[in-house]
C-alpha cells in the first residue's frame, strides 16, 4: 500500500526541509541544503524513502574517476553540478508524492534522482511502483533495467551454458535473470565465498575464483563479466566456448584495463560485446522506450528472494562519513541503500 502523504503543501516536511549529498572533492561528501521550487503543472514533490547506491558508478564519482571524455555522458538525469567536482549525484530513488498532478498524492514512485531527502521532478520522470513491491526493494530498480539491457545484448537463450564473473548486485541480477531462462545452466564467479548462499538461492551454481581452474566452464555460450577487474575479464574470456560473446558490464572509468586478446581468443571467434544502460538494445529498441524497459525492470523485482541483495542501510545523515567505507577497496557486503 502507498505510504500515507495526505499533508498540505504548507504543512508538509518535505516543503519545508530538504538536503542533499555531494560530492565535494576526491574522497569527501558533505550534506547541503537544497531549496525546493514552487510546483509548476505538471510536476510532483516527493519525498524520499530510500534510495540506492551503485557502487561501481559511485565509486568512481566519489573518488573522481570519471574520466573527461565521458563527463558529458555520464550525467545523471536530474544531476546537479558537474564532474568532477562539486557534484550531486545518483539515480536510484524511491519516495512517495506529497503534492503533484491530480490522482499522484500518496503513491510511492521511482525516480532517477540524486540522494536528497525530498525533491521536485516533472510527474513524467516518476515511475509509480507495481503493486506490491516494496520502497525498499525497488531500489533495484535501475539495477534490474541494467542486468535486463544486458541480457538482451548477449543474445542468451534457453538451455544456454551462461557464466558470470563477479556477483555483485549487477552479477547477480544478470544471473538471476538467466537462470529463468528454461534449461539453462547458470554459473556465477565470483572471489568471495560468501556470495554461494544468495547464488544459490537465485539459482546459479557457484564457483569461487580461486577454484576456476578445477571446477569452472571452459565452453560456455555466454559470458558476462561484471567484475570490473582485468583479472575478471580474462576468466571470462577463458571460459567462453568457440564464437561465443562474451559481454562486458563492467565500466572502469579512468585509467587503462589490459585485456589478454593474444592466446585462443582469435582462434576461437570470440565475441567482446559493450553494454550500458543508456541505450535500450538494438534487439529492442524498435518496440522499446526507456519507459517500457523500466516497467518491465520493476516488474522483475517482484520476488522476495531478491531483498538478500540490499544487506546493508545506512541513515541518510551517517552518508558523508560513511561513503569512505562502502567504496573502500575489497569492501564487504551486496548492495547499500540510504534510509530517509
Amino acid at each position: 500500500m502507498p505510504v500515507d502523504a495526505k499533508i498540505s503543501r504548507e504543512a508538509s516536511p518535505a516543503r519545508a526541509h530538504a538536503r542533499a549529498l555531494w560530492c565535494e572533492a576526491p574522497g569527501r561528501a558533505s550534506l547541503r541544503d537544497a531549496p525546493l521550487p514552487a510546483l509548476r503543472a505538471g510536476q510532483a514533490l516527493v519525498r524520499t524513502l530510500y534510495s540506492g547506491v551503485s557502487r561501481g558508478t559511485e565509486r568512481l564519482v566519489f573518488s573522481g574517476r570519471i574520466p573527461v571524455s565521458e563527463f558529458e555522458s555520464m550525467r545523471a538525469p536530474l544531476q546537479e553540478g558537474a564532474f568532477p567536482f562539486p557534484v550531486k549525484y545518483g539515480y536510484c530513488a524511491v519516495g512517495v508524492v506529497e503534492d503533484g498532478p491530480p490522482g499522484w498524492a500518496g503513491r510511492n514512485v521511482f525516480a532517477l534522482h540524486p540522494h536528497q531527502s525530498a525533491f521536485v521532478a516533472d510527474a513524467a520522470m516518476l515511475r509509480p511502483l507495481p503493486d506490491g513491491l516494496s520502497p525498499r526493494r525497488a531500489t533495484l530498480a535501475a539495477n534490474m533495467e541494467t542486468a535486463l539491457n544486458a541480457l538482451w545484448d548477449s543474445g542468451a537463450g534457453p538451455g544456454d551454458r551462461i557464466v558470470v564473473v563477479g556477483a555483485g548486485v549487477v552479477g547477480l541480477l544478470v544471473g538471476y535473470l538467466c537462470a529463468g531462462l528454461p534449461g539453462a545452466d547458470v554459473t556465477m564467479v565470483d572471489l568471495d565465498p560468501a556470495r554461494e548462499g544468495v547464488c544459490a538461492a537465485l539459482g546459479a551454481r557457484f564457483v569461487g575464483a580461486a577454484d576456476w581452474a578445477a571446477r569452472g566452464v571452459k565452453d560456455a555460450d555466454v559470458v558476462f563479466h561484471a567484475s570490473a577487474s582485468a583479472p575478471g575479464l580474462a576468466l571470462a574470456l577463458g571460459a567462453a566456448g568457440l564464437e561465443a560473446s562474451v559481454v562486458e558490464m563492467s565500466w572502469y572509468g579512468a585509467g587503462d584495463v589490459p585485456a589478454p586478446l593474444g592466446g585462443a581468443f582469435h582462434s576461437r571467434r570470440l565475441r567482446l560485446v559493450s553494454t550500458q544502460v543508456g541505450q535500450v538494445s538494438p534487439s529492442r529498441r524498435p518496440r522499446w522506450d526507456y519507459a517500457r524497459r523500466m516497467a518491465k525492470a520493476m516488474e522483475l523485482l517482484a520476488d522476495d528472494r531478491l531483498d538478500a541483495l540490499i544487506d546493508r542501510e545506512v541513515a541518510f545523515e551517517d552518508m558523508p562519513e560513511a561513503m569512505t567505507d562502502i567504496f573502500a577497496p575489497g569492501a564487504k557486503g551486496l548492495g547499500v541503500v540510504v534510509r530517509y
